[in-house]
């Protein structure tokens, strides 16, 4: 197949790269030997008793490196040997590198889970991946408590958020917020329960050598609850690698010089590739935000560390663009943006460029693939409403929805299918779903998309999100481009919902600006004039907050699960 796409790729970037063949964990100890006393992580927050002051530490490469290799030497003293899985319960905080490079080290598996799960869903995950190990927030380990007898783990290790806080900071979290908020727990007696800290003190400095080679399993990634039951995507060593490096190429990032803001949850395929281990790859700093939705603390670490790169999702951006004073903050060190897991609203890019000064561009990607395959150029031409054109060595075209076979036309609509160094092994322990996704080497994505004459691709949906109203196919996206447009809104959804007369309706979920009125009739002639009549709106609803993920991605399958319960208790 021609690669219309190359064209649009800046000079600086490859049509095809050399990938190390190396362990992922390679990346941590080369940032080690080449920049020992560079920062790798900056990690605290905001104390409200202290005026708002932000209060952080710093940790080394050298330092990182070193915490690493004592903990896979303390996995392995635990048991942990090459092909066991691992689970993290945590969230963004440097135990996370350090664990899930130690696992890594150690010949593990790890399995991220997201710190945001009740005990039925941590339970299925741990019990799918088949993990014995977990390194559980204090937090959260009641959670892991409650299953415990149900699952296979012999081994849990918790850790406090506040074990790397800078001293005043942990001081004044021992005092008013530890046991306040839950982080103070006993596990005394607990059988093979043990303290981080402790399992570093009292092993060797230094893991067995394990034999791992880039086909070796890394990672297994569960594509989020959005889309049913949860399934681990088996990530590769080289999978994850080969992203982390093109992440570089792409975004010209430059070793031992840039600092990554990471807000966006480790657990997630996003921040783990474009935050941890892009940073990794270029011995770049990671910033380290615990809580995504927290834009104080967001906007003051900017100010106070210029970082240069800001991966995010659009909430994220929306948020800071409409944080109040925004102008007392100094974004301008941001050099880099890319947005992923939901279409970039053009108003929502330009004020943010405006606001910093760097370029944010949108992006594309899946679990199954590590995660990213496209995005727009960041200096070249970026096509808005587009995901713009794939990554070095990959390959996308359009497949017809009926049968996955036949190649669409250009400028038709059809499946998006990949083929890359970044995508997946397949589904863990589920040789019927890999069969159906993955076919001679093409990942089958689900989405719905369209590839222009340059080469750049357009998501006009997810094929579970289509909506059909009275025989038209109406996609959410277009309708939702509109709505961001009204100068009220600042945050907007649309889904199908059932309806007796259309099969399915379009119904709208609004969240307006601060200090904002506006009527369902506002709304509703606004898309009047903006959409063809079958696309209009029949249903809006206002609300103070939409249901999101904690990358922030917005929740529609809950909201039209919502409307089906409605239905069925009016019935």
């Amino acid at each position: 197949m021609e690669k219309v796409w190359l064209k649009s790729y800046e000079p600086h970037v490859p049509p095809s790269i050399a990938y190390p063949p190396v362990p992922l964990y390679q990346f941590m100890d080369d940032a080690a030997k080449k920049y020992p006393n560079n920062t790798a992580i900056i990690y605290g927050g905001v104390v409200h008793q202290l005026g708002g002051a932000l209060l952080d530490a710093k940790m080394t490469f050298q330092q990182l490196h070193d915490l690493t290799n004592r903990f896979a030497a303390a996995l392995q003293g635990l048991g942990v040997k090459k092909g066991d899985r691992v689970a993290l319960f945590l969230p963004n905080c440097p135990q996370f590198p350090i664990a899930y490079y130690a696992t890594l080290k150690a010949g593990g598996i790890v399995v991220p889970c997201n710190p945001l799960y009740v005990a039925r869903e941590l339970e299925h995950q741990v019990n799918d991946a088949g993990a014995e190990t977990i390194v559980v927030l204090s937090r959260f380990y009641p959670i892991v408590k409650q299953i415990r007898a149900h699952t296979k783990l012999k081994n849990v290790i918790v850790t406090n958020v506040k074990e790397y806080f800078p001293g005043l900071l942990k001081t004044l979290f021992t005092l008013a917020v530890e046991k306040k908020e839950g982080h103070r727990v006993d596990i005394t007696g607990e059988a093979n329960t043990y303290w981080f800290q402790d399992l570093l003190a009292k092993g060797p400095a230094t893991p067995q050598p394990v034999d791992v080679q880039p086909q070796d399993t890394a990672v297994l990634l569960y594509t989020g609850g959005t889309t049913g039951v949860p399934k681990g995507a088996e990530l590769s060593h080289r999978n994850i690698v080969a992203n982390a490096v093109q992440c570089k190429t792409w975004l010209n990032a430059r070793e031992g010089q840039e600092m990554g803001l990471t807000s966006i949850p480790l657990f997630h395929s996003y921040g783990m590739t474009t935050c941890m281990n892009l940073c990794m790859c270029i011995g770049g700093a990671m910033l380290l935000i615990p809580n995504p939705r927290d834009i104080e603390h967001i906007l003051k670490a900017i100010t106070k560390h210029h970082p240069t790169m800001f991966p995010g999702v659009p909430t994220m951006y929306v948020a800071i663009n409409n944080y109040p004073d925004i102008s007392k903050y100094d974004l301008k060190s941001i050099r880099a943006c890319v947005s992923g897991a939901a279409g970039l609203p053009l108003d929502v890019q330009k004020k943010f460029e405006q606001l910093t000064g760097g370029k944010l561009v949108e992006g594309y990607g899946l679990s199954e693939t590590s995660p990213v395959t496209h995005a727009n150029p960041l200096f070249g031409q970026n096509k808005v409403g587009t995901i713009g054109v794939p990554w070095p060595d990959t390959e996308a075209k359009i497949m017809d929805l009926e049968t996955g076979t036949k190649e669409m036309p250009l400028g038709e609509i059809g499946e998006l299918v990949i083929r890359g160094p970044q995508v997946m092994k397949g589904y863990w322990n589920m040789p019927e779903e890999t069969k159906n996704t993955l076919r001679d080497g093409w990942l089958y994505t689900g989405d719905i998309a369209r590839m222009d004459q340059d080469g750049y691709f357009q998501i006009v949906d997810r094929k579970k999100d289509m909506i059909i109203a009275g025989g038209f196919n109406i996609y959410p996206r277009d309708v939702e481009e509109v709505l961001y447009k009204h100068p009220k809104v600042k945050e907007a959804v649309v889904a199908g919902v059932p309806d007796l007369y259309r099969g399915e309706t379009v119904k709208a979920y609004i969240v307006l600006k601060e200090g904002q009125t506006a009527t369902v009739e506002e709304i509703v002639d606004f898309c009047r004039q903006n959409l063809a009549k079958f696309k209009v709106p029949t249903a809006v609803e206002f609300r103070d907050s939409l249901p999101k993920t904690m990358v922030g991605k917005i929740l529609r399958r809950m909201l039209v699960e919502e409307e089906k319960k409605k239905l069925a208790e009016k019935k």
